[in-house]
């Protein structure tokens, strides 16, 4: 079974959707069900199938959350350090093309969210910045082609 590595924040934020799928939004099409049952012919009830619809996906995220927090492998970035860049770290690059300084968290799958700085793991910009250290330059195909960063700080906050 392969673990799945998340920080603290990603465990929380996985168990709190988990929490609201299955106590809120659960009985909550259950009861649309329920409601769209009592209008009659379900063959042509469009609310009774659309309800349905949402059960199915809530049961199928509900199944994918509770695999991945099985699988879990929780990593305390506030306990890690090091120059070497590894899961947990902040880092700042500089495009040697353009000169413009980004700052990416490196993050589980699910945790992942570019606007807010952080980036999964299994990207390739992550995933080329690994076992790098300050001063490395790194090279990611991206989809206007090849782009080249230098690591300028590497943080654990």
């Amino acid at each position: 079974m392969t673990k799945i590595p998340m920080t603290a924040d990603g465990h929380k934020a996985l168990d709190e959707e988990m929490k609201n799928l299955k106590s809120v939004e659960r009985p909550a099409v259950i009861q649309a069900i329920a409601e769209a049952r009592e209008h009659g012919d379900l063959s042509e009830n469009a609310e009774y199938h659309a309800a349905k619809e949402r059960q199915g996906w809530i049961e199928g995220r509900l199944a994918e959350i509770e695999d991945k927090l099985a699988r879990a492998q929780v990593i305390d970035v506030t306990k890690l350090d090091g120059d070497t860049i590894k899961f947990g770290a902040t880092v700042k690059v500089v495009d040697e093309d353009t000169d413009a300084e980004a700052v990416y968290k490196i993050v589980g799958e699910d945790e992942a969210d570019v606007k807010a700085g952080k980036i999964s793991i299994t990207s390739p910009l992550a995933r080329s910045m690994i076992n790098k250290e300050v001063g490395d330059v790194v090279e990611v195909n991206a989809p206007g082609g090849l782009k080249s960063y230098e690591i300028i700080e590497v943080d654990w906050i």
